[in-house]
């Protein structure tokens, strides 16, 4: 089932780009992930067809070669490569995130010259905020931007980096030497190729293992002042503006991973059989059944929801953290279903379900966690 509610009608661009994608993903993707997931390799290998088809470009403005979707489509697309794999989902959107704070950003003419490059392999982006001591609190950053004659030395070291072995570019947040307060904290697009930047995979993960994550470790690395993002002092204000665009996508992940699992539990329910007929028909299986569609539906739906705020103009906070919110712990509770349905079968890795149950986790704590979004909702509603 698609993202996109029954009753919204796509042109025909939208509607062929979207089927594309799906059918892609299914000859493509599907046994792939697997794969990476038993052997902990990286979604890395597929990139050039991931450009092939266009979905690196997919937030690219048309006049700079992308595909230039909407939200809307953006987080139907997501979904559909979700459903097959989820660890390249989180890379595509990752990526998506950081064209758009360049696209928003990003002063001229460096601007121009990396949208006119994002949707090929070599403009690969990355999103490095988090690190040891900083995660949900982004002010605790202790990586260092230390002015130097026509930019700056980074100093210092990123974690948990999604697509950060492969990356050309990375979106650096950083806190100044010297700066006033209320002026520390700078942005930065960071060339992957510089001297001094060092990536050291991180491996072990739960889920997702397809999904490249790595340590970046600066050491006087030098950046241009022209590859500032926003005005000096605005980084943490850059970084909040975009997390929000960024929760649509891994929220669009969420429900793709709720989808696989709702198609393997169905599928399982119909033709296992206990007691002389398929555990579908008992009202236990049925009830599993008939909850995850309802949590898939509303979740689709806030998710529609958040991506079509986000295609009027104007980025509402709140939607976005209920869409993530309740899409990653609906995934969740989906996932945890397939398993029991599933029963002793579903535990073992030679079974998708065991595999979905571990890359819904990471949905409740990237781009925000769960606690965080809550945090968000009551404030935007002036409850905190």
């Amino acid at each position: 089932m698609s993202l996109v509610p029954a009753e919204v009608e796509l042109n025909e661009d939208e509607r062929t780009l979207i089927e594309a994608v799906r059918d892609f993903s299914r000859k493509e993707l599907l046994a792939r992930d697997g794969a990476w997931d038993r052997g902990e390799s990286s979604v890395g290998d597929v990139l050039g067809q991931l450009a092939e088809m266009g979905l690196l470009g997919l937030l690219v403005p048309q006049k700079y070669g992308g595909l230039g979707c909407d939200y809307r489509t953006y987080a139907a697309i997501l979904h559909e490569i979700a459903t097959c794999s989820a660890a390249a989902a989180v890379t595509v959107s990752v990526h998506g995130l950081v064209c758009g704070i360049v696209d928003r950003f990003v002063a001229e003419p460096v601007r121009t010259e990396l949208l006119s490059h994002w949707a090929q392999v070599d403009h690969f982006g990355a999103f490095a905020l988090s690190e040891a001591g900083a995660g949900s609190d982004a002010a605790s950053v202790k990586t260092t931007a230390t002015p130097v004659d026509g930019g700056y030395h980074l100093n210092g070291e990123k974690m948990w980096v999604t697509n950060g072995l492969s990356a050309g570019w990375f979106f650096v947040l950083a806190r100044v030497r010297g700066a006033s307060e209320g002026r520390e904290f700078c942005a930065f697009m960071v060339d992957g190729r510089s001297p001094g930047l060092s990536r050291t995979e991180i491996k072990g993960k739960m889920g997702i293992r397809g999904s490249e994550t790595a340590v970046i470790d600066f050491a006087d690395v030098f950046v241009p002042q022209t590859h500032l993002v926003g005005k000096p002092g605005e980084g943490m204000r850059v970084c909040l503006a975009s997390l929000g665009y960024g929760r649509i996508g891994i929220a669009a992940q969420a429900t793709g991973i709720g989808e696989a699992c709702l198609t393997e539990m169905i599928s399982y329910a119909r033709q296992r059989e206990q007691f002389g007929r398929p555990i579908g028909t008992f009202g236990a299986v049925a009830g599993m059944i008939a909850d995850s569609v309802v949590d898939l539906e509303a979740a689709k739906a806030l998710v529609w929801q958040a991506a079509s705020g986000a295609d009027g103009g104007g980025l509402d906070r709140s939607a976005t953290s209920m869409a993530k919110l309740y899409a990653s712990e609906a995934a969740n509770r989906i996932a945890y279903r397939a398993v029991q349905v599933h029963g002793g079968s579903g535990y073992v890795n030679e079974c998708r379900v065991e595999r979905l149950y571990r890359d819904a986790r990471i949905t409740t704590i990237y781009e925000g966690t769960s606690e965080i979004q809550r945090m968000v909702i009551a404030r935007e509603l002036g409850e905190a």
